[in-house]
């Protein structure tokens, strides 16, 4: 029996348990001690902005600043970020990639191309029919958080 919930509320919870088995096959690829948030800092690092400040990253990432600073001194002894002066605001810092850490980036992504193989060939074309809508749903959550 299909529980009674609002198909917004499902279309989510959808998203949210793949987010789960996605990140369970990225977790399997990544080395001993690398986590997924790590790979999605030097992910957002590529695709958002390289230089974000510490601050602007734990607010993207909707964590404190604590946990972020935790997860970038990862990063840092695995010199795949390096942390530079904020040239206006003396007072923070900015996070770079460094080469070591767009290469990792890189490779991990080659190391998915097996799974996403498998995906494509069960589910062809979908993923690139839906990139559209989810990119609005993305966009207008991220917006309303703005606004909030």
């Amino acid at each position: 029996m299909r529980e009674d919930v609002p198909d917004l509320f499902r279309f989510f919870n959808e998203i949210g348990i793949i987010n789960q088995l996605a990140n369970a096959i990225l977790q399997s690829r990544l080395p001993k001690g690398v986590l997924v948030s790590h790979f999605t800092i030097l992910n957002h690092l590529v695709r958002v902005r390289d230089g974000s400040t510490p601050l602007e990253l734990a607010l993207a990432f909707q964590v404190p600043k604590t946990t972020m600073t935790h997860s970038l001194s990862g990063l840092k002894e695995r010199a795949w970020v390096e942390e530079r002066p904020n040239p206006s605001d003396a007072r923070s810092k900015q996070i770079w990639l460094t080469g070591a850490g767009r290469q990792f980036r890189k490779e991990m992504i080659q190391s998915l191309g097996a799974d996403l193989a498998e995906i494509e060939r069960a589910l062809p074309g979908l993923a690139v029919s839906l990139i559209p809508d989810l990119t609005r749903v993305r966009e207008h959550l991220d917006a309303s958080r703005d606004c909030g």
